[in-house]
């Protein structure tokens, strides 16, 4: 079913997270779109959009903070490194600010391939609040993850996620080798912001030793390219 004009109203809206307003995200979406012409259509800035996003900032889940800021589009690119949630929250960002309505989607994926220090870090193979971001193309929504960037996926030996404006882009099921990849176990469904007290109660609930200040602050510098390198 269609959402009505009124219920994307709130789909493109700057927030806090969704900060398309800050000198940084618009800079960058402008970059995106003025390269590419100015005469591009929706799923063409999405996509054009999509890839920056996902190759321009590097994928390290080890900077997670219970810091709202870091959930920020603006905070993803200062940092220019960040993980799931942030650099699908970037993309939302970056298409609300083009014109095209955005919302987070979270769930929990079973990741086969992770590496082992980041099991041993989690202290589990579930990997609880995986984000992505849907955007409204040609009429209904499409699933994009802009996650893993394509120097990593080339580390780690798997495709990188294509998205084409058209067809949902979540992980594959399995890698280039017919191994097992991503399997999602959980859907919580889709948000217009960033249910912050929602993540952190999850995140918390399932690695309660990441409450644990110590923990995160150890991690400092570290990044997934140095777990398979």
């Amino acid at each position: 079913m269609k959402a009505s004009s009124e219920n994307f109203e709130q789909y493109l809206q700057p927030t806090f997270y969704f900060d398309y307003e800050h000198p940084l995200v618009s800079a960058f979406a402008e970059r995106v779109l003025s390269e590419n012409g100015p005469a591009l259509s929706s799923v063409e800035k999405a996509t054009k959009l999509y890839y920056a996003v996902r190759d321009d900032i590097r994928y390290n889940p080890y900077i997670f903070k219970a810091d709202p800021k870091s959930m920020s589009a603006s905070y993803c690119l200062e940092t220019g490194e960040s993980y799931c949630i942030p650099k699908a929250v970037l993309l939302g960002a970056v298409a609300r600010y083009a014109g095209i309505p955005s919302r987070l989607g979270l769930a929990n994926v079973k990741n086969h391939l992770s590496s082992q220090p980041l099991i041993d870090f989690l202290r589990s193979d579930i990997f609880v609040m995986h984000g992505y971001i849907e955007l409204y193309l040609k009429g209904g929504w499409v699933k994009a993850t802009p996650a893993f960037n394509a120097a990593l996926c080339e580390k780690m030996g798997v495709d990188t996620l294509e998205f084409d404006g058209q067809a949902d882009s979540i992980f594959q099921e399995f890698n280039g080798d017919g191994e097992k990849h991503m399997e999602y176990l959980e859907d919580h469904g889709t948000f217009s912001d960033v249910p912050m007290d929602f993540i952190i109660h999850s995140v918390v609930t399932a690695y309660p030793h990441l409450a644990d200040p110590s923990v995160l602050a150890g991690l400092k510098g570290h990044s997934l390219e140095a777990d398979i390198t």
